[in-house]
């Protein structure tokens, strides 16, 4: 077995671990911002096609400029973070988007990133970045030819939560250079890849589907003003024509009329077609204002005015037209059809023009909401209210009996000019209102059943209880096979020869100059077996090993909530769903001490008094106090929703922590003191073991008017620490994670934090010296210490993590699935970790609770989902029996290691 095939099947540290993840993180972050960049260069080189873009290709840019700074920044702090894994990047090699490109054509200079973009300039920057967003967004939305609710939606939830970030992170101005706020800015890559991942999405869509769509809406407009172009062109030729005739023809009032509308028609004409001309120039052109920002009478002009001057240009001819039969002498019925022809078509022409107009004012108006006829009800009605009725009323019959009037002698003229014979041709247009007979008859609807409502109703559930789940005790007791010994004996003389060649290894690792592996988790933890003395080091890790089920227990009838073994070590308290507390007695045989039945509520949390004497249950809305016989001593209502309740040390008080707010309550349930921690919804709180602080964790509470996470993003934590003498915040820290709890372990400065997704934490309490505060009064500060990691995926934690051991020397944590881990807590090494049996029913843990009182034997208990609770615990070192004696699992190897350790041979 050669040297470096040990040195490859080496552990990796777990500093190594958290920096590969931590790297990989930013890596794949970079990776989107990359991805982002290269499809904005996409959009940017799709939307040249479409005109008026110069807004959009102007906002890409610095679009792109800004990824570009927010991409350094976060680069700068990961490599604060993890200086191993991440390099740091010149700002002279930074990429500049299209720099060439718009040198020569827009005329930007370079980008350059200024010397002062230190990390306090985040928030700046992240607003400035939602900013470039919202602006992005309006040069997009001012085309008016397509609208992307996509883009929109993704890029508006973006930039709220840049705003809320930026909001978040300006409380922290002074703390950039912390690890504890560089690790929340480092968390906040994922959800910010998330946003990049979705913009990168829809801004692939709208290349693929908007793009062409909008291309093809200006196609049609500049088909439209072509045909138009062409047609007062074309009417400009006619009407030349026409003036040839009657240029001539001067003196008299109809000849100057005719000469006066038919020149009027041909400025009309030509100036329509120029117009034109201008509006398909203008539409063409990408480098010009959007709609929104040209004057509205220059959006008058090119939009409305061509077709405007060409039906003005139309009516004039047409008026010049008529005035021409009488002034060039054409007969009587000449005159009159042409007259009455020119009065129909004008009529027709003003009366599809006022439609046109005004149903495009209406619809411009309602957004499309309402139609012309609803527009006319709602302003009938409303005249209807108003003493205008009348008079319109009043009018409108005058207009209705000129109309009929007319409509007469119109009907006599064509009766006169028409012949009694009707041709043909007009006959089959009778045949229309015939026709649609057989669409009057509704078509039968054979699978709809109106008759039966109760039949698309969805059915209601069967009701399934959670205490109908079945399980069964395993019997306790090892099993293994019959050469069990003969492996251990096997597996442990290969560790002794491992272990030796890691030693020589690290003897050769010291003598070599400025070696730069010190990152192995051996160099910096001494081997269990190597330590002096070796059976303290041991003797807890094989006792991890031993812990096994010794009793379960089936007394609840829902899911188990909450438990906690007494400080004494005497009983064990449980809460359940099923509305009961029930105390046991701890022993070889756990018995049922007593149940407290709740009449109201469920219970959601125990806790015992630090003397074991008194216990807590939570209710929603109230705390209850008994004794350890069962006896309920009293009933504290409380008003607003308690959270969690939490002993002081010296057992006189307890805490509820409600909303914002910690309320010190006596045991009679009189209000001590209230404690405010700042604008955060508590989630749980700890009380140091000398009674000065209150560490506290909590969600951050924004204004209703200020800007609020969305949907997708998560909102930010706090931990805060309190000082209760001062009543002063002396130090926060911001956290991006969901947190499900704290703990503080008993004889050390230790906080352990509970993630919802992830493994626990632990961080250290320090006390320090503030110098911005007069005699240099103490103050504390939160450093991460280190995060627990596995081998495997983190399955999801259930309930809050623990201290374990009688030193609190352990941390443990439940998975869903039942597996429990053990860490050491002070080098964060993996002991155990206890796998689920395949047992119906050993999974679904909801909660753990150690046994702090005594280390021989170790013992810590489970809740279930179906109510069962499991205990867990080794055998004591004076244990006669075989099977479950301490010292008869130890083999023969391990005890001829520990006594040559001892003779020191």
């Amino acid at each position: 077995m050669s040297l470096s095939v040990l040195e490859e099947d080496l552990p990796v540290s777990l500093d190594d671990k958290l920096s590969n993840a931590g790297a990989g993180l930013f890596f794949a972050f970079e990776k989107r911002i990359e991805a982002l960049d290269k499809q904005l260069r996409s959009f940017t080189n799709a939307v040249r096609q479409v005109g008026s873009s110069v807004g959009i290709l102007s906002s890409s840019f610095k679009l792109r400029e800004r990824l570009t700074k927010i991409s350094f920044m976060f680069r700068e702090n990961a490599a604060n973070l993890y200086p191993r894994k991440i390099a740091r990047q010149a700002r002279e090699a930074l990429p500049n988007p299209d720099s060439k490109h718009r040198q020569r054509r827009a005329g930007i200079v370079k980008l350059v990133l200024e010397d002062h973009l230190g990390p306090d300039t985040l928030p700046a920057q992240l607003e400035s970045f939602a900013e470039d967003i919202a602006t992005f967004i309006n040069c997009l939305n001012e085309l008016p030819e397509f609208t992307d609710e996509p883009i929109n939606q993704s890029m508006r939830s973006f930039q709220d939560d840049l705003k809320y970030w930026a909001l978040c992170l300006a409380e922290y101005k002074t703390q950039f250079r912390s690890p504890a706020v560089q690790r929340y800015i480092h968390d906040l890559t994922p959800e910010i890849g998330d946003h990049l991942d979705g913009i990168t999405e829809t801004l692939s869509m709208f290349i693929e589907t908007g793009v062409p769509t909008i291309r093809f809406q200006q196609q049609h407009s500049l088909s439209n003003l072509l045909n138009l172009s062409t047609v007062a062109t074309i009417f400009s030729a006619v009407t030349a024509t026409m003036l040839q005739l009657s240029c001539k023809s001067t003196g008299h009032t109809l000849a100057d009329l005719v000469n006066t509308f038919w020149f009027s028609s041909l400025v009309f004409s030509m100036a329509a077609a120029v117009n034109s001309f201008l509006g398909l120039t203008w539409k063409q052109v990408i480098y010009r204002s959007p709609a929104p920002r040209i004057p509205w009478w220059a959006l008058i002009w090119i939009k409305q005015t061509p077709l405007v001057f060409l039906v003005l240009s139309i009516a004039c001819f047409s008026a010049g037209l008529m005035l021409f039969t009488y002034s060039s002498g054409q007969g009587t019925v000449t005159s009159t059809i042409i007259t009455v022809l020119t009065a129909v078509t004008s009529l027709g022409l003003a009366a599809v023009s006022t439609r046109f107009a005004s149903e495009r004012w209406i619809l411009i108006q309602h957004k499309g909401q309402k139609w012309v006829e609803e527009a006319i009800s709602e302003m009938t009605n409303c005249l209807a209210n108003t003493g205008i009725a009348r008079t319109g009323r009043i009018s409108w019959r005058w207009c209705s009996m000129r109309i009929a009037t007319a409509r007469g002698y119109l009907r006599r003229l064509a009766s006169w000019i028409i012949k009694r014979k009707q041709p043909r041709e007009l006959l089959p247009i009778v045949e229309p209102a015939q026709r649609p007979r057989p669409r009057t008859r509704a078509p039968p609807r054979p699978l709809v059943y109106h008759q039966e409502p109760a039949a698309f109703m969805p059915r209601p559930a069967a009701a399934l209880s959670v205490c109908s789940i079945v399980t069964e005790n395993p019997a306790s007791g090892p099993a293994g096979p019959p050469d069990e010994s003969t492996r251990t004996r096997h597996s442990d003389a290969r560790q002794r020869f491992v272990n030796a060649v890691r030693s020589v290894i690290k003897l050769q690792a010291t003598t070599r100059p400025m070696s730069p592996r010190r990152n192995s988790l051996f160099d910096r933890f001494p081997d269990p077996v190597m330590s002096l003395p070796g059976v303290r080091v041991t003797s807890p890790i094989d006792k991890l090993k031993a812990l096994d089920i010794s009793q379960e227990i089936a007394t609840h009838q829902a899911l188990v909530r909450h438990l906690q073994f007494s400080p004494n070590g005497k009983y064990l308290a449980t809460s359940s769903w099923d509305r009961t507390s029930v105390i046991f007695r701890v022993g070889e045989s756990f018995t049922t001490h007593r149940i407290l039945v709740h009449v109201r509520g469920f219970i959601d949390q125990v806790a015992w008094s630090p003397n074991g004497r008194l216990l807590l249950t939570k209710l929603t809305h109230a705390v209850k106090v008994w004794s350890e016989d069962g006896v309920c001593k009293k009933t504290i209502d409380r008003q607003n929703t308690v959270k969690i309740i939490v002993w002081l040390p010296t057992g006189d008080a307890f805490l509820s922590v409600e909303g914002s707010e910690v309320v010190k309550l006596d045991l009679h349930g009189k209000v001590l003191d209230t404690y405010h921690l700042g604008q955060v919804q508590l989630i749980s709180v700890a009380v140091t073991p000398d009674c000065c602080r209150l560490v506290g964790l909590g969600r951050s509470i924004t204004s209703p008017s200020g800007p609020q996470p969305s949907r997708r993003s998560r909102v930010e934590k706090r931990i805060i620490v309190y000082n209760i003498h001062t009543r002063l915040i002396e130090s926060q820290v911001p956290f991006a994670n969901d947190i499900r709890g704290i703990a503080i372990a008993r004889n050390a400065p230790a906080v352990l934090i509970s993630l919802e997704k992830g493994t626990p934490q632990l961080w250290k309490l320090e006390i320090e010296r503030d110098r911005s505060r007069a005699g240099y009064a103490q103050t504390s500060r939160l450093n991460l210490k280190h995060t627990f990691t596995l081998e495997g995926p983190v399955d999801q934690i259930v309930g809050p993590c623990h201290f374990g051991g009688k030193d609190d020397q352990f941390v443990l944590c439940a998975g869903k699935a039942g597996n429990i881990h053990i860490w050491n807590r002070e080098t964060a090494a993996l002991l155990h970790c206890i796998r689920p049996r395949n047992t119906p029913g050993v999974g679904n843990l909801t909660c753990i609770g150690w046994n702090h009182a005594t280390d021989d034997p170790m013992m810590f208990a489970t809740g279930n989902q179906d109510g069962t609770i499991r205990v867990y615990s080794t055998a004591p070192l004076d244990s006669a029996s075989d099977d479950e004696s301490y010292l008869e699992r130890r083999t023969e190897g391990d005890r001829a290691t520990i006594y040559s350790v001892h003779s020191g041979g």
